[in-house]
């Protein structure tokens, strides 16, 4: 009788730290990084789902995945694990059979601890409806998060004193630091101790000269401002997960301009609101979405100054944005 042999395979546990167009790279020790493809099964699935599937990639970067060896710099990706949390945005409309209102997922980045909102105080100017919308992005997802006002050096009017006092009397956690002299930055360094640490932020704000000036072997680029627009270019092609110490972590994330918070509903956009949250309960209406309702204590507290109209202006904005019909 003939013998034959069943051929196992053997499933690695790594975690994707960079995703360059369909490759995945997909890190299995201190000194082993795969270039990884999604095995078939996932565009399988996808065809299934695709009248339902709202999220644009299965696998994200920060996700814990398993892979099969093909060599010993390729793999490929057989299942991914459950994430502990993930950041996402509203992807842009894509062409297509979509429905009114309905739109796409994009996830940032999965599996992370601290999220770190960098914005420079000038050059480009300070935009608090940024930090607003993806603070309700890390709100939503129960991610901790900081503010880093970044370019203090050319902040000839503290401007960046006055917004590090308006976030911090919400309650908020705010660094006020310069890359270019170094201010604050050796505090910033310390408070990413032991943890994955995501960064982001407009184009242009810093992200990659904060990154350089705690951690100078990363050697991140660094891109330039454009002096008509006073806008980005972009220079980071691709999210980074980057190990920088032991159990410390950071991802470095492409500059983007806009942020649309996903999967959030009218009447929960509120409880984001940190400083909304004393007042949420004395409205008339359980149903109230704080913009014209009569006897809304949220619209109150901003008539009498206890909620500030800069804060109350970017709720609205947000809510603006939120699409009657979004699916869930």
């Amino acid at each position: 009788m003939g013998a034959f042999f069943i051929l196992r395979r053997i499933f690695i546990k790594g975690r994707i730290v960079k995703i360059e167009s369909k490759d995945y790279y997909v890190k299995i020790s201190d000194d082993e990084i795969l270039r990884c493809s999604l095995r078939g099964k996932f565009k399988k699935e996808y065809n299934l789902k695709k009248d339902k599937l709202l999220t644009l990639d299965f696998a994200s970067l920060g996700d814990w995945v398993e892979i099969t060896k093909i060599s010993n710099e390729i793999g490929v990706i057989e299942s991914i694990h459950d994430r502990k949390n993930y950041l996402s945005r509203k992807a842009g409309k894509l062409r297509g059979g979509l429905k009114r209102g309905r739109r796409f997922e994009q996830i940032i980045a999965s599996n992370i601890d601290k999220i770190y909102i960098v914005a420079s105080i000038i050059f480009p100017e300070f935009n608090n409806r940024f930090i607003d919308r993806v603070i309700v992005a890390a709100e939503s997802a129960n991610i901790d998060f900081s503010i880093v006002i970044n370019k203090i050096d050319l902040d000839e009017n503290n401007n960046s004193q006055n917004w590090e006092q308006f976030y911090k009397s919400i309650g908020y956690n705010v660094f006020r630091v310069s890359a270019k002299r170094g201010d604050s930055i050796s505090e910033l360094k310390e408070n990413l101790s032991g943890n994955v640490n995501l960064f982001w932020g407009q184009s242009g704000v810093g992200k990659s000269s904060i990154l350089n000036s705690m951690f100078p072997h990363l050697d991140f680029r660094v891109g330039e401002v454009s002096n008509y627009s006073q806008k980005g270019i972009h220079t980071t092609v691709t999210g980074e997960f980057k190990k920088v110490a032991e159990n410390t972590y950071i991802v470095d994330t492409p500059g983007i301009r806009e942020i649309d918070p996903y999967g959030i509903k009218k009447e929960d956009l509120s409880h984001y609101f940190m400083e909304f949250k004393p007042f949420l309960q004395n409205c008339k209406f359980n149903t109230c979405n704080h913009d014209h309702e009569p006897d809304c204590a949220v619209l109150d507290a901003v008539e009498k100054g206890k909620i500030s109209i800069e804060r109350y202006q970017s709720y609205l904005n947000i809510l603006n944005t939120i699409e009657d019909d979004m699916f869930y």
